[in-house]
């Protein structure tokens, strides 16, 4: 199944430490958010209900961008930890005379 139709308990995503108040923003509700008109006489949407929309996706990516940053740094530490055991263990071989 394709991310975009996705819905809450089909997603294979992994763990995620927040609070239990917070309520993360799925693709499907973007795809799926309908504002109320605004008054008779008026055209067009709700302002406030727009901007408090707009103001949650804002939030939501905020967490996805600091999650990706994060796991970029994780990956680079992850990476230079294995550097420096596959280099100790060249040495280690070279030491012991062993070659390849």
């Amino acid at each position: 199944m394709n991310a975009k139709n996705q819905r809450p308990g089909t997603a294979s995503g992994g763990v995620t430490y927040r609070s239990a108040a917070y309520t993360s923003l799925l693709p499907w509700q973007v795809r799926e958010r309908r504002f109320a008109p605004v008054g008779f006489g008026r055209r067009g949407l709700n302002p406030d209900d727009v901007y408090a929309f707009l103001d949650r996706v804002a939030v939501g990516m905020a967490a996805v961008y600091a999650a990706l940053a994060e796991s970029r740094r994780e990956t680079a530490r992850i990476k230079a930890g294995l550097r420096r055991w596959q280099t100790d263990q060249a040495r280690a071989r070279n030491e012991r005379g062993h070659t390849r």
